[in-house]
């Protein structure tokens, strides 16, 4: 069996101390497999980065352990970065270099394979149409992104850590940006890629980790939770219906009228029997149901209010 890519055990980063300690990761159990995309999502300030920032080194954690690609994350962590591509969440690179020379810089400081590096940057680059002749300062965010891109996977590492890829891509890039990443995860390379862009996560990810408050709420296969946990039905009806006809049946929420309450909308958690048989007195023209999507399914971890639903 196959050391996971990344594996914690009850990591912790807390702030301070006493009553004024912030706790900004709690606990994470977090698995990831060989060969796999996995979407690690949640709002600004859930934990994201900071979960980033201790798999690398960049900070440590104040108690537990981790791994990545069977190497501790703190004792062997300039062998992981060997291994790894990264892109973070704010990109910071230098800004009177042209894109060709921040390539060469980077693929000489890496000492592997450079001509190889080079020759594959370039290949990205002509895949997200970016200009590597402008200096940094010329670009603009989505080619700085680009940029960023190019020099995470131009020496196809074994893991791909990004944080919030897609920032300043245009649709049609953010296209070619799910194919590479499905291209990485085709030759058995990972993809651990962390985003609040959940039509993002719901196209190329496998399973996804959604996180809140520095804690993780759940691991799923994107299957099957746009599959398991509720269903939005619409019923038409010939004639306008009382809205109470269904909406005392257990598992119905979120109730609402449309057309003169010809027609009812509402979710649905668990089985249609209740609801066949409390209008099966009325002429139904239409009845259509419908998976959520991962962004409502998202919402039913995070409340409007910051609160669980």
């Amino acid at each position: 069996m196959q050391t996971p890519v990344i594996q914690t055990n009850n990591l912790n980063k807390t702030y301070g101390t006493g009553q004024k300690a912030f706790h900004a990761l709690k606990d994470l159990n977090l698995t990831v497999n060989h060969g796999e995309i996995f979407g690690y999502l949640g709002p600004n300030g859930a934990g994201k980065t900071t979960t980033i920032r201790l798999l690398l080194d960049l900070i440590r954690p104040t108690s537990g352990s981790a791994q990545v690609l069977g190497h501790d994350i703190n004792r062997e962590s300039v062998e992981i970065r060997r291994q790894v591509g990264f892109l973070p969440g704010e990109l910071n690179l230098w800004k009177g270099l042209t894109g060709h020379e921040v390539v060469n810089y980077v693929a000489g400081v890496r000492g592997q394979d450079v001509d190889g590096q080079k020759r594959y940057a370039q290949q990205l680059g002509e895949r997200l149409t970016l200009d590597f002749s402008k200096k940094v300062r010329e670009y603009s965010t989505g080619n700085k992104r680009k940029l960023g891109l190019v020099i995470a996977m131009m020496h196809k590492p074994k893991l791909l850590i990004l944080d919030e890829p897609t920032t300043g891509l245009d649709p049609l890039l953010q296209q070619t940006f799910n194919q590479m990443m499905r291209e990485v995860r085709d030759e058995g390379r990972t993809v651990f890629l962390s985003s609040h862009i959940l039509a993002e996560v719901q196209a190329i990810c496998e399973r996804v980790g959604i996180v809140r408050d520095g804690q993780l709420k759940a691991i799923e296969r994107v299957t099957d939770l746009t599959q398991a946990k509720f269903h939005w039905v619409t019923v038409q009806f010939r004639d306008a219906v009382n809205p109470a006809l269904v909406g005392d049946i257990n598992g119905v929420s979120d109730l609402s009228t449309v057309n003169g309450e010809h027609t009812l909308r509402f979710r649905l958690v668990g089985d249609h029997d209740a609801v066949i048989k409390a209008i099966s007195g009325q002429y139904v023209v239409r009845m259509e149901t419908r998976e959520p999507t991962l962004e409502e399914i998202f919402l039913t971890f995070y409340g409007d209010n910051g609160k669980d639903v």
